[in-house]
């Protein structure tokens, strides 16, 4: 008898993979904000060197960078427990991230004039450490999963 009776379609399911991910590369995005974003290395000669490393959170850009990753965090997990277009929202903090890393490559602070000196003995270098890569990497990573999750939700 269970045979004859009609199956009802399955429940579409949501899309909560991209409100996931972009969640996670919210956190990233906190964490990169702690890391060495710039710094000036001074060489004399075979004797070493000196380096002075700036993280993100030592600058005001760094700052707005670490509360876009809050804001995005909020919206990924927002995306994950309500709606998953809500993590779509993410794109706005991803993107002004992306503006502020951009803007403090251009005048990083402690750097100076940002003109490499080599006298051969002594050597004074300033520099873009790891840290901002990564952060930049995260913001453009939210960006576009930002942009996938309401292209593929629309698919749904």
């Amino acid at each position: 008898m269970a045979d004859y009776l009609p199956q009802s379609p399955p429940k579409p399911k949501a899309r909560r993979g991209y409100a996931f991910v972009i969640a996670v590369a919210g956190v990233l995005l906190v964490f990169c904000a702690f890391l060495p974003w710039t710094g000036i290395e001074a060489k004399i000669g075979a004797i070493g060197g000196v380096s002075n490393d700036i993280r993100g959170i030592d600058d005001s850009l760094g700052v707005y960078t670490l509360v876009a990753g809050l804001v995005t965090l909020v919206f990924g997990v927002a995306g994950l427990f309500a709606r998953p277009r809500v993590a779509a929202l993410a794109v706005i903090p991803g993107a002004l991230a992306t503006i502020w890393l951009l803007m403090f490559v251009v005048d990083p602070p402690g750097v100076g004039s940002g003109v490499s000196v080599d006298l051969g003995f002594l050597s004074i270098e300033p520099g873009i450490r790891y840290g901002w890569f990564a952060a930049l990497a995260c913001a453009l990573a939210v960006v576009a999963l930002a942009v996938l999750s309401l292209v593929r939700g629309r698919r749904a």
